[in-house]
């Protein structure tokens, strides 16, 4: 039952170290005198030494600073250390083709290693090694795009070798930079698409398995959105008599729309960051009929202070179902959001949690 007294559920927040209430509350600790955002990872204190408040503005006149740890004005934009790091990001940004070290950083930043490491991934849920390596591959895809060829993109982008590059193309690109630099041609993708109980679904497959899972509202919105992460690739029609492979993934896709408790694990082919991945990969770990807070998620990754990334990767994803993104919800137990709709959402937990309960 939620509690109807609002210094109760503020408290609960606190507890549960729910980031859905970051910003709109703080949290005072009149021993320590600090107050933080309710996500703050730090011990939690005796409930008879926290006062809650509703801006900073409040607690600093109670004669409290901002803790250091989980840097409460930053849900707001006001937090200097938050400041700080966007203008980092920015030099990251404009550097990302030289050979930036933590070094580098540290001084440009004028922060210590340890503090930067710190402070970067408690405001951007990565750390700054895997920051550059994103403006490194976005600099790739769009000098890829732009005709390059492929060892200058790799270079001018920054890395230092091509094997780094490779190494990182089925998750980052999704395909090799070669087949990336022309838009995907040479790689073919089958689709089809199908009525299901929750809507019409495309499904979309190259040779390495599933790129493409959606729902939507007509054959030509869903190829529309097909088209534009790939356009030069092959869209083909599957053609009947479908092959095996495809006919079995189908068939599980469907047992578990209709309510059977089947595990769907297949095979995927999709671009994702090494964050993203590994948030995608533990929400394939959550069973079926069962659901997590965006904050529970990012405390089981290991990154406590990311749900907001949590969600982001969340609402990336592009196989609806087998990277089941409608098993996290807020920490207030509403539904939260969902790129194919809230109705949906709601339907698929219904649906898994009947299976469950036979």
């Amino acid at each position: 039952m939620t509690p109807n007294n609002p210094e109760d559920r503020y408290w609960q927040a606190l507890v549960s170290r729910d980031a859905s209430f970051d910003g709109q509350i703080f949290y005072g600790v009149l021993t320590t005198g600090v107050y933080c955002r309710p996500s703050c990872p730090s011990r939690q204190p005796l409930r008879k030494n926290v006062r809650f408040y509703t801006s900073p503005e409040q607690a600093e006149r109670d004669g409290l600073r901002p803790c250091l740890r989980c840097h409460p004005l930053a849900t707001l934009g006001l937090d200097p250390q938050s400041a700080r790091i966007a203008a980092l990001c920015r030099y990251i940004e404009a550097h990302a083709d030289e050979p930036l070290k933590l070094e580098d950083l540290s001084r440009q930043s004028g922060l210590s290693s340890f503090h930067l490491q710190r402070s970067f991934k408690a405001i951007l849920g990565v750390s700054p090694r895997q920051y550059l390596e994103s403006c490194r591959m976005r600099n790739l895809k769009v000098s890829l795009q732009r005709g390059r060829d492929v060892t200058t993109a790799i270079y001018d982008a920054g890395f230092g070798s091509g094997s780094r590059v490779y190494e990182k193309a089925d998750t980052q690109l999704g395909m090799t930079p070669a087949e990336y630099r022309k838009g995907g041609a040479g790689v073919t993708i089958t689709y089809v698409s199908a009525e299901t109980s929750i809507g019409l679904m495309m499904i979309g497959a190259t040779d390495r398995g599933l790129c493409f899972v959606q729902f939507g509202e007509s054959e030509d919105e869903l190829l529309a959105q097909l088209t534009r992460e790939y356009p030069q690739a092959a869209r083909l029609p599957m053609a009947k008599p479908y092959p095996d492979q495809f006919e079995s993934w189908m068939a599980a896709i469907r047992q578990h729309l209709d309510g059977h408790e089947v595990r769907l694990d297949l095979p995927l082919d999709v671009q994702a960051t090494a964050f993203q991945l590994k948030v995608w990969r533990y929400l394939q770990s959550i069973p079926s009929g069962h659901v997590e807070s965006y904050q529970e998620v990012a405390r089981a990754i290991g990154r406590p202070s990311a749900a907001r990334a949590v969600a982001r990767a969340c609402a990336s994803n592009r196989v609806a179902i087998v990277i089941p993104c409608h098993r996290v919800i807020r920490g207030t137990g509403e539904l939260g959001g969902y790129k194919w709709g809230l109705a949906r959402k709601r339907t698929l937990l219904d649906l898994e949690r009947a299976a469950v309960a036979r």
